[in-house]
């Protein structure tokens, strides 16, 4: 079984660049409070490293 991670978003998207926008909803993320989980693979990482003030990774699992 495949580490995944719990992101959660903290910070809205209103007067943000429109790639960190985009990141968000790469990430499936568009609405104040939502998690995810999702794989933990260096493109994710990447992308939740890219929009830091945005979202907070809750949880790490195996």
């Amino acid at each position: 079984m495949a580490k995944t991670i719990v992101v959660k978003q903290i910070g809205s998207p209103i007067r943000r660049p429109a790639d960190q926008r985009a990141t968000l909803v790469g990430l499936g993320l568009n609405k104040m409070h939502k998690t995810r989980e999702l794989e933990d693979t260096p493109s994710i990482r990447g992308m939740v490293n890219k929009i830091s003030h945005l979202v907070e990774i809750i949880e790490e699992r195996d």
